[in-house]
């Protein structure tokens, strides 16, 4: 072979690893806003939830112990999502603050306020009640589905990321390894 077919072909061979490169880095990109896009999902329907199981307590279909209960969880919840610092969020906000045990609380807490007895004698009674039901089951399950979504969005990343030629040419640059969110989401009632 001649010096001329040599450098097109280590040209060619340059060039379909560059568009490698580049297609694995945008990609990478496309999944780490998908991941963002998911969270900030997640946490709209955590936030419904709250409020859904707030005006189970205003409907004063639930009585003042477990009314009480659901009042203090929700609140904390809804606290501290509009408390988030970020001054100090290098992620924008993309981040679940560590609220996962405030949401896993106000889950226990609606399970055992909630059980299948009380949810029958609420749906009978008047519609306030039955109606703010209704919404915290809806959210719920959305809080379900977004949770799914999202830590289905977070294994993708880390599988991409896992792979060597991501690692060894840096294409994820600094961004920071999402982490998947754990808590418990069961549905009451």
């Amino acid at each position: 072979m001649t010096t001329i077919t040599w450098l097109f072909l280590a040209a060619a061979v340059l060039l379909a690893l560059a568009w490698y490169l580049s297609y694995t880095a945008a990609r990478l990109d496309r999944l780490h806003a998908k991941v963002e896009g998911a969270l900030s999902a997640l946490d709209a329907h955590v936030v419904r939830r709250a409020e859904a199981s707030l005006e189970l307590v205003h409907s004063g279909a639930l009585d003042p112990a477990s009314a009480v209960l659901i009042a203090g969880a929700a609140t904390e919840s809804l606290e501290r999502v509009n408390s988030r610092r970020t001054s100090d969020d290098l992620l924008d906000g993309q981040h679940f603050a560590g609220r996962e045990v405030l949401e896993g609380q106000l889950s226990e807490v609606l399970s055992a306020a909630l059980p299948p007895d009380v949810v029958r004698e609420i749906r009978g009674g008047d519609g306030a009640g039955a109606e703010a039901l209704d919404r915290i089951r809806a959210a719920g399950l959305r809080v379900q589905l977004a949770r799914r979504f999202h830590n289905d969005a977070v294994e993708e990343v880390r599988r991409v990321r896992a792979k060597r030629v991501v690692r060894f040419f840096r294409l994820a640059g600094y961004a920071d390894l999402p982490r998947t969110v754990e808590f418990d989401d069961t549905l009451p009632g």
